[in-house]
C-alpha cells in the first residue's frame, strides 16, 4: 500500500462549450508530500480540484485517490480526503465550536469522541481561545484556519486546500504557511493550489504549474530552482543613462530599463557587486538598490505568460 499514490490523475480534461478549462493534465501526488498546483487566475487549478472532489465530472481522463476511483467505490473514494474549494463557509451567528459540532454530526461523529476531536483540531489551528466566539466576528484568516479545522475533523490522509492564503494579510499568510508546515510534518499529505510562487516555494516538495488549462511544468522545487534565471536587482541613480551605458563594458551582467523607471540588473551576485562599485566609482550617484522579483518568480512569469511548452 505504501506505493499507492495519494492522487493519480491521468489525462484529465474538462470543457465548457468551446472553452477547455483543463486540457489533458496528468498529476501524481505521493503519500506524505506537500504538492502545489500553481498558476495565475483562470489557469484551471480550481476546476481540477472540483473534479478531484467529484463536484464536476471530467470529459476525459481518470482520477484515483489512494488506489480507488469513483467508478469503483462511489463516494467512498473520498473517505480519506478532506478540504475546501475557494473559501470555507460557516454559520456566522454560531460559535466556532458549534459550527464544528454540526459538521462532526454530519460526518458521523458524536458524543465524547466528537467533543475530543473538536478540541484537538481547534488546538492544531490555534483557535481554542476563540472557540466560543461567533464566527461572524472572525477575520478572514481565522475563518480560513477554521476551514482547515473542519477538514481535519475526519482525520484525513489527504488534505486539499484551494488558495488557502488568498486574501490574507502578511500575518495571516505567515500563520497559514506555518500551519501547513505543521500538518505536513505530522505525515499528512497536502495538495494545495496557489497563484503565489513564494508560498509554494516555501512549503511544497513538488509542483505542477498550469497556464490556460495546460501544464507548463511538472517537477520538484529543487529542479525548478536550477532552471530559474539569475537574481535581479532594481537600481536607481542620478544618471541612469550613464549607468546603463557603463554596463556595456561589463559583459557578465545584464542591465535593462525597468518598467517603472530605473534599471534592472541581473547576473551572478559577485558580478552585480562589481557593477555597482563601478557605477559609484564613475561618480554616478546611487539613489536606491534593492532585490527585484526572486528568480523563481521570474521563471513562474516566464512559464505562465510566454510559453506553453511542457517541462519535466
Amino acid at each position: 500500500m505504501d506505493d499507492v499514490l495519494a492522487v493519480d490523475a491521468v489525462g484529465l480534461t474538462k470543457r465548457y462549450g468551446s472553452l477547455t478549462a483543463v486540457d489533458a493534465i496528468t498529476l501524481k501526488v505521493a503519500r506524505g508530500e506537500v504538492y502545489g498546483v500553481l498558476g495565475p487566475n483562470g489557469a484551471g487549478k480550481t476546476t481540477f480540484l472540483r473534479m478531484l472532489f467529484g463536484l464536476i465530472r471530467p470529459d476525459a481522463g481518470s482520477i484515483r485517490l489512494f488506489g480507488q476511483s469513483r467508478d469503483e467505490v462511489g463516494t467512498r473514494v473520498l473517505d480519506h480526503v478532506a478540504g475546501f474549494i475557494e473559501s470555507p463557509k460557516f454559520y456566522p451567528y454560531l460559535s466556532a465550536r458549534r459550527n464544528l459540532a454540526g459538521l462532526a454530526r454530519l460526518d458521523g461523529l458524536s458524543g465524547r469522541g466528537a467533543a475530543h476531536r473538536i478540541e484537538e483540531v481547534l488546538e492544531v489551528v490555534d483557535l481554542r481561545d476563540r472557540a466560543d466566539d461567533r464566527v461572524g466576528g472572525f477575520s478572514f484568516g481565522m475563518r480560513q484556519r477554521l476551514g482547515v479545522a473542519a477538514s481535519l475533523l475526519r482525520d484525513p490522509q489527504l488534505l486539499v486546500l484551494d488558495e488557502p492564503a488568498n486574501g490574507l494579510d502578511p500575518a495571516g499568510m505567515r500563520d497559514m504557511r506555518a500551519l501547513v508546515k505543521r500538518l505536513a510534518a505530522s505525515g499528512l499529505t497536502v495538495l494545495l493550489s496557489s497563484h503565489d510562487m513564494l508560498e509554494v516555494e516555501e512549503i511544497c516538495d513538488n509542483v505542477t504549474i498550469m497556464r490556460s488549462g495546460s501544464v507548463v511544468y511538472h517537477g520538484s522545487i529543487a529542479d525548478l530552482r536550477e532552471r530559474a534565471p539569475a537574481q535581479g536587482h532594481s537600481l536607481s541613480t542620478d544618471d541612469d543613462e550613464r549607468a546603463h551605458a557603463l554596463a556595456a563594458t561589463m559583459p557578465d551582467v545584464s542591465v535593462v530599463r525597468g518598467a517603472e523607471g530605473g534599471l534592472v540588473v541581473t547576473g551572478a551576485q559577485a558580478d552585480i557587486d562589481r557593477y555597482v562599485l563601478a557605477v559609484v566609482t564613475a561618480g554616478i550617484g546611487l539613489r536606491s538598490l534593492g532585490i527585484d522579483e526572486t528568480p523563481l518568480e521570474s521563471l513562474f512569469f516566464l512559464l505562465t505568460e510566454r510559453t506553453t511548452e511542457v517541462t519535466t
